[in-house]
């Protein structure tokens, strides 16, 4: 396991097991938790022998900034580099409560959700706790602001990279390291409903977040392959289940895709589906995708779509469209990176 991934509890054995002192485990956990320092030649309270001995035995292995787009709003898209030469992106939103980070969970997405781009360059694989926790570090100090919310909806399912996920959120949550709040993280799914159950025997307080789309069968196979395997009724029940164990709301995405998934049926569809649920409705005008014949449905629409979900009685809100002057969507960044078309800011 790389060194960025490890908890202090693992390091220090590590530590232990290369012959270094317990008690600098401690020290470079610090440095890399709580003061975010990614190279080992900045942490100056260690002898340079030891930081030579560090970076051969235990490199830090993480993501690396490339640059940027700054959207008329403030929106900052970033793109980083791995180790492997492959790129991911996150995105920094700004709300009156603080800055929200979207991280990336997997290079590229094997769900193959229509709509989104992040599954236009396939599928390569998971990243690391370490890799996703850089994301944030390096985005912190780049903004010169202290990140408050962490969403896991990004490139990826969070959930079909389960184990490093968790580690994630239990490494960004230490109190020894910036010691965010678990109930300021969401995660969102595009529905792996056995991984739902799994989270939910975790009794975590972060927000779960589930991609639906679509209020029936028909509809959700042509946008969501996943629904091919977990049909939107299970999923729905394992929802319900989520609700009353963990008394926490779920917050049901709904991008709205004209002519596809917006009409008066389908709202009506939809709030008869979550009829009597802890949950609340957030619609997503889409992002346009150069490589996606799909187009966003109107202001008009999406209004008339809100106000049928209210007057039956689902809670509903339309999602703020932030960025959408560059990138924005997931995975546009790097797919431009990778086809060489890549326009950033350093």
């Amino acid at each position: 396991m790389d060194i960025l991934s490890m908890t202090l509890e693992e390091m220090t054995e590590s530590f232990k097991e290369n012959s270094i002192q317990g008690f600098r485990a401690k020290q470079v956990y610090e440095w890399l938790h709580k003061h975010q320092v990614l190279d080992y030649d900045e942490m100056t309270n260690l002898s340079k022998s030891l930081r030579d001995e560090l970076k051969e035995k235990m490199p830090i292995i993480c993501c690396s900034y490339v640059g940027k787009q700054v959207a008329s709003d403030g929106t900052v898209k970033m793109l980083y580099s791995l180790p492997d030469g492959d790129y991911v992106e996150c995105v920094v939103m700004k709300y009156k409560y603080g800055y929200t980070i979207c991280v990336s969970s997997q290079v590229g997405c094997r769900m193959g959700c229509a709509f989104c781009a992040s599954t236009l360059g396939g599928f390569k694989r998971c990243l690391t706790p370490g890799e996703i926790l850089s994301q944030v570090y390096i985005a912190q100090k780049e903004i010169g602001e202290r990140i408050s919310h962490i969403v896991l909806m990004g490139m990826g399912e969070p959930l079909d990279n389960f184990d490093n996920v968790m580690r994630f959120i239990t490494l960004v949550t230490d109190e020894k390291g910036i010691n965010l709040s678990m109930r300021n993280i969401s995660l969102s799914t595009c529905g792996l409903v056995p991984k739902i159950r799994e989270l939910l025997s975790k009794h975590l307080q972060l927000t779960l977040s589930v991609s639906l789309h679509a209020p029936n069968n028909e509809i959700r196979n042509k946008i969501m392959p996943v629904n091919k395997r977990y049909h939107i009724e299970e999923l729905l029940d394992m929802c319900r289940e989520y609700t009353k164990e963990t008394s926490r709301r779920i917050s049901f995405e709904y991008s709205m895709i004209s002519g596809l998934n917006d009409s008066d049926e389908c709202a009506l569809e939809l709030a008869r589906r979550l009829k009597g649920m802890l949950c609340h409705v957030n619609l997503i005008p889409i992002n346009e995708v150069e490589e996606s014949p799909f187009k966003p449905s109107s202001p008009e629409r999406v209004k008339r779509f809100s106000q049928i979900l209210e007057k039956n009685g689902i809670t509903a809100t339309v999602r703020r469209k932030l960025g959408s002057d560059i990138d924005a969507s997931c995975g546009q960044l790097r797919l431009k990176q990778n086809k060489g078309k890549g326009d950033l800011s350093s």
